[in-house]
């Protein structure tokens, strides 16, 4: 899913105006003030409406923007968050909206080329969940010679000892038009093995903190044998062979791990 954020002045016109050029499901997510009715009843954590012709709309507590992303992921193929400066993502920033990555900048939203920002869209890094993955290989046309799927997912570990110092963050850079072909010809490569029909594979790149994911492994196959041992070898080939360089912070020093190796 192509995600873009849309900040300031005029930003639900600029999204409005945007959205029917995307290709396939888009979602907008629009921040609330908390001043409309129709939150959920009271001890209710989430309250659906849903119509008759499948519209629906929903209400809700406790749910942050990632969760909300992580949940539209594995079904639609854009989200445009309007009102979000402070969201680590792209962003459309109109007037004085000032949000943590600029994708575009602009006085004011008659200003903005509906092409420009739709270059942006395509530009953004994909949000990828492991249940996009996995919905992804499900949709193969050869899903009807599977009966296993199985996963790996890689994940920001802030100690490997008790006596380690603490790991607060891993940043990824990847070799750019390399890194991206390696990652391809691997599933390729992965899938002539006998039983193994699908094989996908993401890696993230950018700053990550202590818990969050950082690379998916997903394989369809025939058995769980196949799928197991080819997802083993999968994450083992990656990162050994697809060059994505890895910077450790921890609570004492900051290094690139292949300087160390």
């Amino acid at each position: 899913m192509q995600v873009l954020g849309i900040a300031g002045p005029g930003a639900r016109t600029l999204c409005d105006r945007v959205a029917p050029h995307l290709d396939g499901r888009v979602a907008v997510v629009d921040r609330s003030d908390g001043s409309q009715d129709g939150g959920p009843p009271e001890g209710v954590a989430a309250a659906y409406r849903l119509g008759d012709d499948g519209a629906w709309s929903a209400a809700g507590a406790d749910r942050g923007l990632d969760d909300v992303l992580d949940d539209l992921a594995a079904t639609y193929d854009h989200a445009l968050l309007v009102g979000f400066p402070g969201a680590d993502v792209p962003t459309v920033a109109l007037g004085d909206a000032d949000p943590e990555r600029i994708a575009l900048s602009a006085d004011s939203e008659p200003e903005v080329e509906t092409d420009a920002v739709l270059d942006a869209v395509a530009d953004a890094e994909p949000y990828v969940t492991l249940e996009t993955l996995v919905e992804q290989v499900k949709a193969s046309p050869r899903a009807h010679r599977a009966g296993a799927i199985a996963t790996f997912t890689g994940r920001v570990r802030a100690k490997d000892g008790e006596e380690d110092p603490r790991t607060l963050r891993l940043t990824f850079e990847k070799y750019e038009g390399v890194a991206e072909d390696r990652l391809r010809s691997l599933e390729s490569e992965l899938m002539e093995r006998a039983g193994v029909e699908e094989v996908v594979m993401f890696h993230r790149t950018g700053t990550l903190e202590a818990g969050e994911d950082i690379v998916f492994v997903v394989v369809l196959a025939g058995h769980r044998e196949e799928a197991f041992e080819t997802v083993s070898d999968g994450i083992d080939r990656l990162k050994d062979e697809v060059p994505i360089f890895k910077r450790e912070t921890t609570v004492e020093e900051d290094f690139w791990v292949h300087d160390r190796q």
